[in-house]
């Protein structure tokens, strides 16, 4: 199999943080984006960075900018599908999808996820965890996805499908399941107060 691409999905509206570019917080002495980046790139053929409106706010970190191409804010899936037209024309065959506020996230993810894929013979894996009671939840931003199933993802967003489990599913998913010890590797800053706990996790070595 050919190495994945890599898209981070920054497409939302941040609206719990005053909107804007939430991945252009600092985070440490750098932005959110930029942990995001260098957990990413080791793992993945080259990254894209799928965001809204103007690309040159992003210039300084050297990505290709994609945009969703399906009018208006259809959330996470339009975010997949644009990085699925970007891996085709570059000739893969499938990407890993990351979200822009995420910063602490597996660094082996990418092969976990293949891993997954293939040991259950599935087209589609996902990040998973434990939750308290045992019962392991989906992270549906964090996949592996298929450019093969692109014009099928293409043509349920133009019937409305928006939610990301909900097309996934008819396809098979399979779960590359993490621990969440010392802390969930997926908490993603949403919030000033996510924001604040996420610079206690960098100060004690995440």
């Amino acid at each position: 199999m050919k190495a994945p691409l890599g898209v981070i999905l920054a497409g939302g509206e941040s609206r719990r943080m005053g909107g804007g570019d939430k991945c252009l917080t600092h985070l440490g002495d750098v932005p959110l984006l930029t942990h995001v980046i260098e957990r990413l790139s080791p793992q993945v053929a080259d990254i894209s960075l799928n965001a809204n409106g103007d690309a040159t706010r992003f210039s300084a970190f050297g990505l290709h900018v994609i945009g969703d191409t399906i009018v208006g804010y259809a959330g996470p899936l339009a975010g997949v599908l644009a990085g699925l037209d970007w891996a085709a024309e570059q000739g893969a065959d499938h990407i890993v999808t990351a979200a822009a506020d995420t910063p602490f996230f597996p660094a082996d993810i990418v092969p976990r996820l293949l891993l997954a894929s293939e040991i259950e013979n599935l087209p589609i894996a996902m990040a998973a965890t434990p939750n308290e009671a045992g019962k392991v939840m989906l992270h549906p931003v964090f996949g592996l996805w298929p450019v093969a199933l692109r014009e099928d993802l293409r043509a349920a967003l133009k019937g409305g499908v928006r939610k990301v489990i909900l097309w996934a599913d008819t396809h098979g998913v399979a779960k590359a399941v993490f621990p969440t010890t010392p802390f969930d590797p997926f908490f993603n800053v949403n919030t000033p107060e996510d924001l604040a706990q996420a610079r206690a996790f960098l100060a004690a070595g995440a």
